[in-house]
């Protein structure tokens, strides 16, 4: 496969431009209003956090074993997505000593969520994955709504589905495209 636009720009200042833009399309899927107001998802910190985690990780698995530019890709999208993080750790006025390690314990859940998540997927039953999320998504919820669980389970099945029938260089061009997560 040639190498894209993107491929070529990755170590310039325009191709992180561009990986900061398609972090941004990610995590704008990620802050739909719908996770946080119909389906249960804490509009705080920790929720978005997980949210992001979970938009970003389903976009890594398609990248995953697609070759050399899918792997440069998948590794400037975490590289944003954790200046991401330490951007919004900053802003929430953590100081100077406690960003690194506020940064480290995310970057750390976040190893952790991607092979739950991806070891859930792996599953042909929806029980593995109903625990991550729960345990992730969900973690600082004292009741999860059982109903919302399921419509999100079923939302991340399909957005794995729809990620993996996309071709290669739309993804590799910086468009995804997402299920709505109420119509999954």
């Amino acid at each position: 496969m040639p190498i894209s636009l993107f491929g070529r720009l990755l170590g310039t200042r325009r191709g992180r431009r561009a990986a900061a833009e398609f972090f941004a399309t990610i995590a704008g899927q990620a802050r739909n209003p719908v996770f946080y107001q119909q389906l249960g998802v804490p509009d705080s910190l920790d929720g978005r956090f997980d949210m992001v985690a979970l938009h970003v990780f389903l976009v890594m698995r398609r990248l995953k074993g697609q070759g050399a530019e899918a792997a440069r890709w998948s590794q400037a999208l975490y590289e944003v997505m954790v200046a991401d993080f330490e951007a919004g750790v900053m802003e929430l006025g953590v100081g100077d000593s406690g960003i690194s390690r506020k940064v480290k314990t995310m970057a750390r859940g976040m190893a952790g969520r991607i092979q739950a998540y991806d070891a859930a997927l792996q599953e042909a039953g929806d029980a593995t994955l109903e625990v991550a999320l729960d345990n992730n998504v969900y973690g600082t919820v004292l009741e999860t709504d059982p109903q919302a669980l399921a419509t999100l389970v079923r939302y991340v099945r399909a957005a794995d589905r729809l990620l993996a029938g996309q071709p290669l260089e739309d993804l590799l061009g910086g468009r995804v495209r997402w299920p709505d997560p109420l119509a999954a």
